[in-house]
């Protein structure tokens, strides 16, 4: 494996992580995507208290079209064929979301930087999660 098989994924990172501590240092806000998704669906007007939600957003959406046309690579049509799936899944993932109190980004990203505990155990829980799900999917399921 060379440095350009993991730039990607490096170069993501290093762009989360930037993204987290610049809004939290400038607004005093936690870059947990759930919760700044859900306070726009929560308050839906243009006013300066949302407009930070709405250039967020935008600006993830923006990112991953940006990165398709810099490097050329296509959105993948089969990735999204099954949209049944999609919007069972999509709901699924919100469901947990208001469970947890908070998803991968608020509770992963800028949660364990915090150092919270709360943050740890949810954590560990995606994890688990995520752990038994490929295991089902790749040994029971195939």
């Amino acid at each position: 494996m060379n440095l350009m098989d993991v730039m990607p994924a490096l170069l993501g990172g290093l762009l989360i992580g930037a993204a987290s501590v610049l809004l939290l240092m400038g607004l005093g806000r936690i870059a947990g995507i759930s919760g700044i998704a859900f306070g726009l669906l929560d308050r839906p007007n243009w006013s300066a208290a949302n407009l930070w939600r709405a250039g967020f957003v935008l600006g993830l959406v923006a990112a991953g079209w940006v990165w398709t046309q810099w490097t050329a690579q296509p959105l993948r049509p089969e990735r999204t064929a099954n949209v049944p799936l999609l919007i069972a899944s999509g709901l699924l993932v919100g469901f947990g979301t208001s469970l947890g109190s908070g998803c991968t980004s608020g509770h992963g990203v800028c949660g364990l930087g915090r150092l919270s505990v709360r943050s740890l155990a949810a954590v560990a829980t995606f994890m688990l999660s995520a752990g038994v799900t490929v295991f089902v999917m790749r040994h029971m399921l195939a």
